[in-house]
């Protein structure tokens, strides 16, 4: 009899089937998934290059310094054109450090959400993320114990169980705490999970030798013996090819007896003894002459990563401490992480020229690293005040060469580069008794990028049009749409194009003369038909929650 099961390992929590909606005060609010402001595509506003950029058009080619929430930060990235050509399927390592759910008043961080707002706040992120890696991407998500088990089962539902790589202990600190009441906690854990199965490992640099000879010609090697030792496929039963006799330097033949005197066999056959010779060396024991075969070190011997981190190979939340001040004259930050910690995490999972990608910024040590490491990078951090005291100040520091410390001397990094910095702009909408109306800070130039953003068009100001997708023009008015504006704008179209003309309104029939001009040409409302659309985006990420395959 056949059984049938459903459903599936998952772990529910209060408000899992809405979304949270971030403010600039750093306060979250409950809404419904179809609620437009989830999915409103946040303009990216320049502040300041630093160091050697691309030009204003091309900024998204540079390093990037971001200011704000991270999932609008993440949202924009993936939905303003220039951006998600950069970054959509593109990043090659994610590694998010986020507030660990402790309930401690740390100094630069509210580090105290309930546990519900702290899984959906990281589900939300996680799921643009993995919009953003590449097939052989992977992420990291830096943790304590606190929230540890429950991120796991949420990674699962995001990225697949099978997508799980390995779980990291770094030994975060180099003494125990001798004023715990019942346990010193020492060590923090890093979650790594793939994008997919491309995913592949850079190998770690042997950390000790086993070259105990070396050879005439200076290479180094050591002996392993040719007689097998034991187990199956050992024995002359097992591998008759295998037994046969070797003549010794005195002569005579030296058969592979195993230790309790029954007949043995060796680990290569007659073939690949008389081939590999000059290898074979002998040496003498109580029982005789027993022959070995040379295994040479040549090149850069290397190992598989492990999962245990010890704080004197990748440093210790001392280090890092002592990192930020002597960099910053003083400045402290409550939870910077070593720069050796980010250096191993970037060897295993990146490669020069690679996108790497901190949307919990912190103190800057994942940006700063991965600039000497010649990869490109994007950060995200909420506070302005960790923006002005730790990143900019930081990073400015490594573009002109003036950070000896940390891994720059391991990286061999002289300074170079630049980044910029980017805000991520306020919302356009504002809502009034659940009508929703335009910000009141919005400008035209603002409303006009807005709306490219949020219809997908390129940002292309010229002359009465301010976006192109293929063959379909953007036109944004800024007030009532005429049948004499309908006509101009039409008249200034190519042959084969088309336009979206978004007005605050329109004059009864202007849509009717535009589609009868034009065919294939459209009027949306702003902000009624944007607010549907941003609704739409919602739903379909939604579906994807609710575990749907979706196809935008």
């Amino acid at each position: 009899m056949t059984t049938k099961h459903s459903g599936a390992l998952a772990l529910t929590w209060t408000n899992k089937h809405l979304r949270l909606l971030a403010h600039d005060d750093a306060t979250y609010e409950w809404v419904d998934p179809s609620d437009f402001r989830v999915s409103e595509v946040r303009l990216l506003h320049s502040v300041a290059p630093v160091g050697d950029v691309h030009s204003d058009r091309a900024r998204a080619k540079d390093n990037l310094l971001i200011r704000g929430d991270s999932l609008h930060a993440l949202t924009s990235l993936l939905r303003i054109p220039e951006f998600a050509a950069e970054y959509e399927g593109k990043v090659k390592l994610v590694y998010i450090d986020p507030p660990f759910n402790t309930g401690q008043a740390f100094t630069h961080y509210d580090d105290g959400l309930e546990h519900s707002v702290w899984l959906t706040m990281l589900r939300d992120r996680l799921l643009q993320i993995k919009r953003l890696l590449r097939p052989d991407g992977s992420v990291w998500v830096h943790l304590d114990d606190v929230e540890v088990h429950r991120a796991r089962v949420v990674l699962d539902e995001v990225f697949g169980i099978d997508n799980f790589v390995a779980t990291v202990i770094w030994e975060k600190t180099d003494s125990p705490r001798m004023d715990a009441k019942l346990f010193s906690t020492r060590h923090d854990y890093i979650h790594v999970y793939r994008k997919s199965q491309d995913f592949v490992v850079n190998r770690l640099a042997a950390t000790k030798s086993n070259a105990t000879k070396i050879d005439k010609d200076g290479r180094p090697y050591y002996l392993n013996p040719l007689r097998a030792r034991g187990g199956q496929g050992s024995t002359r039963a097992a591998r008759p090819n295998l037994y046969f006799g070797i003549a010794d330097p005195d002569g005579n033949d030296v058969l592979p007896k195993l230790p309790d005197g029954t007949d043995g066999a060796w680990r290569w056959g007659k073939e690949k003894v008389e081939a590999e010779a000059d290898r074979i060396e002998w040496t003498k024991g109580t029982g005789g002459w027993n022959p070995n075969y040379r295994i040479y070190e040549d090149g850069v011997r290397t190992r598989p990563p492990e999962t245990i981190w010890s704080f004197t190979d990748v440093g210790s939340t001392r280090n890092s401490a002592k990192e930020i001040k002597d960099l910053l004259k003083g400045k402290v930050f409550a939870t910077p992480k070593p720069e050796r910690l980010m250096e191993r995490i970037l060897h295993i999972g990146s490669n020069p020229g690679d996108i790497v990608l901190d949307c919990f910024a912190g103190s800057g040590t994942t940006a700063a690293v991965a600039h000497k490491m010649g990869r490109r990078w994007a950060a995200v951090e909420w506070s302005a005040e960790n923006i002005t005291n730790f990143d900019i100040p930081r990073l400015t520091k490594v573009v002109k060469g003036d950070d000896p410390g940390g891994v720059t001397a391991s990286a061999g990094w002289e300074g170079g580069g630049g980044f910029r910095l980017l805000d991520v702009a306020p919302s356009v909408y504002e809502v009034d008794d659940a009508t929703v109306l335009l910000a009141e800070n919005v400008t035209a130039g603002d409303l006009a990028e807005s709306v490219a953003a949020q219809l997908g068009f390129a940002y292309e100001p010229e002359g009465a049009f301010c976006g192109k997708k293929n063959a379909m023009r953007l036109a944004v008015i800024d007030g009532v749409l005429s049948d004499d504006i309908v006509r101009l704008l039409v008249g200034a179209l190519g042959e084969k194009e088309r336009v979206t003309v978004v007005a605050t309104a329109a004059e009864p029939g202007a849509e009717d003369v535009l589609r009868s001009l034009r065919p294939g040409s459209r009027v949306r409302k702003v902000p009624r038909d944007l607010a549907r659309l941003s609704r739409r985006r919602s739903e379909v990420v939604q579906l994807v929650l609710d575990g749907l395959e979706v196809v935008e």
